[in-house]
C-alpha cells in the first residue's frame, strides 16, 4: 500500500511538471507581451495552435521527418506572431487605440486565424505522434514518457533562458526599458516598435514550442489554444505579471491543482478548479506571488 501511494504521489507530480512545462510557454510569452504593450494578446491562442498543425501539415502531408517539421512550424508561428503586431496591433497603436481596442482586435484575429485551421484541417481530433506512446522511464513508481521528458526540460530550460536574455543582454535591457515606460524609452532612443516586435518573435516562438509538445503528447484541435491560454493567463495573474520565476511556479501549482482534482474528484473539475485559483488570488493577492501591483494603465 506505501508503495502505491508512492506511486500515486510521484505520477501525480510528474504529471504535474508535463502539464506545467506546456502552461509555462504560453505563459512566459503571454507575460511578456502584456508587459510590454500593456494589452491582452489573445491571438497568441492562435500561433500556439499554428505551430502544431503546420508541424503536423509538414509530416503528414510532406512526409518531413518531425525533426525537420517542428522547426518549419515554430518559424511559422513566429512570423504569424509578428504580422500580427506589425499589420495589425502597430497602425493602431499609432492611431491611438485604447486597450479595450487591441483586445477587441486580438479576439478577431484569433477567430479568423482558428476558422482557417478549421477550413483547412477540419474540427476533428489530430494525432501528431505517428507512434503508439512509448513507455519512458520509470522515477520512484511514477512513469515518465519521451514526450514529457522534452516538454519538462523545455518548459525550464526556455523561460530562464528568456530571463538571462532580459538580464543579461542589450536587447533585454531595451525590453525592461519599454516595459518600465514606453515613451520615456522612446524619448532616451530606444526603437520601441522594434523592440515589441521582437517580443513578439520571442513569445511566438516560445508558444510554438509549447503547441507542438502539447500535441505530440495528447492530440490536438482548433481550439486547443485558446484553452491553453486561458490556463496561462490564470498562470500569469498567480504568479505575477514580468516575474518568469512567478509564471513557472504559478504554471505548476496550478497544474499540481488540476492533477490532484482529477485525482480525487475527476477530471470535469480541472476547469473549475483552475478559475477558483483565479478568484482566490484576485480576492486576496492581485498582484501574484512575485508580482508588483499593476499599474491602472496595465489593465
Amino acid at each position: 500500500m506505501g508503495e502505491g501511494y508512492v506511486g500515486q504521489l510521484m505520477q501525480i507530480l510528474l504529471n504535474a511538471a508535463t502539464v506545467a512545462s506546456f502552461t509555462v510557454l504560453v505563459a512566459v510569452g503571454f507575460s511578456l507581451i502584456l508587459d510590454m504593450t500593456r494589452s491582452f494578446h489573445f491571438a497568441h491562442a492562435a500561433t500556439y495552435t499554428c505551430a502544431a498543425y503546420v508541424t503536423f501539415a509538414g509530416t503528414s502531408w510532406l512526409g518531413m521527418p518531425l525533426t525537420l517539421a517542428a522547426p518549419i512550424g515554430v518559424a511559422f508561428c513566429v512570423s504569424l506572431g509578428c504580422l500580427i503586431e506589425r499589420l495589425i496591433y502597430r497602425p493602431m497603436r499609432r492611431r491611438g487605440a485604447s486597450s479595450l481596442t487591441l483586445l477587441i482586435a486580438s479576439l478577431g484575429t484569433y477567430l479568423v486565424v482558428q476558422n482557417v485551421i478549421s477550413l483547412i484541417w477540419g474540427d476533428d481530433t489530430r494525432l501528431l505522434r505517428s507512434a503508439a506512446m512509448d513507455e519512458g522511464i520509470e522515477i520512484l513508481r511514477g512513469q515518465l514518457t519521451r514526450t514529457s521528458s522534452l516538454a519538462i526540460a523545455l518548459g525550464a530550460a526556455l523561460p530562464v533562458a528568456v530571463g538571462v536574455l532580459l538580464r543579461s543582454t542589450s536587447l533585454g535591457c531595451a525590453m525592461r526599458a519599454v516595459a518600465a515606460d514606453t515613451e520615456l524609452a522612446r524619448i532616451r532612443g530606444v526603437p520601441t516598435e522594434c523592440v515589441i516586435l521582437e517580443a513578439f518573435a520571442i513569445a511566438s516562438a516560445l508558444a510554438g514550442v509549447g503547441g507542438i509538445l502539447f500535441a505530440l503528447d495528447v492530440n490536438m484541435r482548433p481550439t486547443m489554444g485558446m484553452s491553453a491560454l486561458m490556463t496561462a493567463i490564470v498562470a500569469v495573474i498567480i504568479g505575477g505579471v514580468g516575474s518568469i520565476a512567478g509564471v513557472m511556479l504559478g504554471s505548476f501549482l496550478l497544474a499540481l491543482a488540476q492533477q490532484i482534482v482529477t485525482w480525487t474528484l475527476g477530471a470535469q473539475w480541472q476547469d473549475p478548479v483552475v478559475f477558483a485559483t483565479l478568484l482566490a488570488f484576485l480576492l486576496l493577492r492581485p498582484q501574484g506571488i512575485f508580482g508588483k501591483p499593476l499599474r491602472k494603465r496595465s489593465i
